[in-house]
């Protein structure tokens, strides 16, 4: 997507209490997730004699399954004790929520809390699955101490919309749901009394930027569809390709694209400010407009399989990802995507760019998160496996700083040192050489894509100026190619077109008849007075339309061409507080520019910034 940092190094500190703690839960969901394999594999029923006696308490067998397991891992058998005991209660309290479903049709969900609380992030919550979103949404703030309006919910990786029922959304017994954080508890805020005002304030600033990022996009995305804004004037959205050439994409998918990248884009600007919270629902309504498109179009751009990655990416750093069921399905979808896209071996990427190793940092992104995942699945040999291949692509592209410095003396940027060293597998004078070719070439594709929508806008003028609307013009330019005789041929074919009106009221003048003056001038130029009359009428009085509509059809209108405008086109409404409107005009045109500002601010100038 386009519109009109040096390398950070990681030092090595000891480590600090929170990094101990994350160290220790990512040991215990790797003994969880290797107990739970080992419990499987041995058939083991914890619920059940002799784990469980007849009051549901724990059976002395239970040690001796402990000693065995704990000897097979080579790790503490107090710990593997106590981690077995809690699989067998989440079992029982599985069973018992499922027998209480099937009896009473409560169901239980089980909430997953933002990683700050100390307390158990996972909890059961039990309700009906008739009750609106906003309902359960209370009852989570209710229930788990936050404020109601500074909360999101996801389930099933959606945001969880307020006004349908649970049923109606796919909500099931037994679903996990998410909880995300605009603002801190009351609990904390009441720590510091005089930080609850800023808190409050900032959560509502979060939730306004959320409805903003909504609106900017619809704006910029409804603006790359009508295709007729002045790039000069008016900022606007386009896709390009690999090369930066903007690509022509059907108009029933061109919008949920370009709302799908814009969300991508603004996610990804929240992730590298490390809010996750507000970066997750960006990315999933990403992947919400990237679904709408057909799958031929999602086989063929990499932004798909970016966006899987980054979804992983942002569960992960919320320490939620054992809510992401499908982690594995989504990453081997990103692999998948990333094969048809560049080939196999890369030779398609090679062949357009003439080499793949800025792309290579995708394949490490992508090898590192499912090394984490099968870590955290108890898989120890393909977490093994996975991080050793990305700990060799990081090896692979490691740049030395000394190089970067020698490119920045040139007068190139670091973004473009490290993404040319990387090109040219750190060469110094080849990568200079790369990144001048590829300033000169996006120099003229840009050159090239302004004339080309220079073209446009005056092919559109043109038709305007003889009397069509903007939406006869764009639609008849689009089948014509771009070529202003043929679309003025498709438009005298199809005098129907007219009809594609811009619903201003400027362009509405409708009159009950056409003046004498110009049934003469039709009459003068050799057409049947009657025949003149109805076209002058079909036409609202516009002499140029109907004297070509005439002229192309022997002197008389098709016979499938409406006669009565009145039928096709209301008048445009007019009402008292068209005034008051008037005068909050400029208010809202304000309000948009703040909203296409905010997104143009996040999207990177730089085509290759991912």
């Amino acid at each position: 997507m386009k519109t009109n940092g040096g390398r950070r190094r990681i030092r090595a500190l000891c480590w600090s209490q929170r990094a101990w703690r994350g160290a220790g839960m990512a040991q215990k969901k790797y003994l969880q997730a290797k107990l739970t394999q080992f419990l499987r594999e041995d058939r083991i029923q914890l619920w059940k004699p002799p784990y469980t006696d007849e009051n549901k308490k724990v059976g002395l067998a239970l040690k001796d399954l402990a000693k065995k397991y704990s000897d097979k891992l080579e790790c503490c058998e107090n710990e593997v004790e106590k981690i077995i005991e809690e699989i067998r209660c989440k079992a029982i309290e599985r069973g018992t929520g499922n027998e209480n479903y099937r009896t009473t049709g409560i169901a239980t969900i089980e909430v997953f809390l933002p990683p700050r609380l100390k307390k158990d992030r996972k909890n059961l919550l039990e309700t009906r699955l008739l009750i609106t979103g906003r309902e359960l949404r209370s009852k989570i703030a209710e229930t788990f101490g936050f404020q109601e309006n500074y909360i999101k919910i996801v389930i099933n990786k959606k945001q969880l919309q307020l006004g349908k029922t649970l049923e109606e959304q796919g909500v099931a017994h037994n679903v996990k749901a998410m909880v995300l954080e605009l603002k801190q508890s009351e609990e904390d805020v009441r720590k510091n009394f005089q930080l609850e005002e800023e808190e409050q304030n900032e959560a509502e600033l979060k939730e306004k930027q959320i409805q903003r990022t909504k609106r900017g996009l619809e704006i910029l995305a409804q603006r790359a569809a009508e295709t007729v804004v002045d790039p000069e004037m008016t900022p606007y959205l386009d896709i390009a390709n690999q090369t930066g050439r903007s690509i022509r994409i059907p108009a029933s998918e061109r919008k949920a694209l370009m709302l799908a990248m814009g969300y991508h884009e603004k996610g990804r600007a929240f992730l590298k400010r490390k809010e996750y919270g507000i970066a997750l629902p960006c990315l999933l309504d990403a992947d919400k407009y990237f679904c709408e498109c057909c799958r031929e179009l999602l086989d063929t751009v990499d932004n798909y399989a970016v966006l899987q990655l980054d979804i992983v990416w942002c569960y992960f750093r919320l320490e939620q990802l054992e809510c992401l069921d499908d982690a594995e399905k989504k990453l081997n979808l990103a692999q998948k995507c990333f094969k048809n896209c560049y080939g196999e071996n890369h030779q398609r990427l090679v062949h357009i760019k003439g080499n793949c190793g800025k792309e290579k940092v995708l394949f490490l992104r992508l090898y590192l998160l499912q090394g984490i995942r099968n870590y955290h699945s108890g898989n120890d040999v393909e977490a093994c496996e996975y991080l050793n291949k990305a700990r060799q692509l990081l090896k692979e592209l490691y740049i030395d700083p000394s190089k970067v410095d020698n490119l920045l003396q040139l007068g190139f940027t670091a973004q473009e040192a490290r993404l040319g060293l990387r090109a040219c597998d750190g060469n110094v004078d080849h990568a200079a050489t790369h990144i001048t070719n590829r300033r000169e070439e996006l120099a003229q594709i840009r050159k090239e894509e302004k004339e080309k929508k220079r073209r446009r806008l005056e092919n559109i003028r043109s038709l305007k100026g003889m009397g069509y609307s903007t939406h006869a013009a764009q639609q008849a330019l689009h089948a014509a190619s771009g070529n202003l005789d043929e679309a003025l041929k498709i438009l005298l074919s199809n005098p129907q077109m007219w009809w594609l009106n811009d619903s201003n009221p400027e362009t509405d003048n409708r009159q009950e008849s056409p003046s004498q003056e110009n049934i003469d001038q039709l009459v003068y130029m050799g057409f049947d007075a009657l025949v003149a009359e109805a076209a002058l009428r079909v036409f609202r009085g516009n002499v140029q339309l109907a004297a070509q509509t005439l002229a192309h059809n022997g002197g008389s209108l098709p016979p499938d061409l409406p006669l009565s405008p009145e039928d096709s086109l209301s008048p445009p409404a007019t009402s008292p507080s068209d005034s008051a409107g008037a005068s909050s005009a400029s208010t809202d045109e304000d309000m948009e520019t703040e909203a296409v500002n905010e997104i143009l601010e996040d999207i990177p100038e730089h085509e290759e910034d991912y």
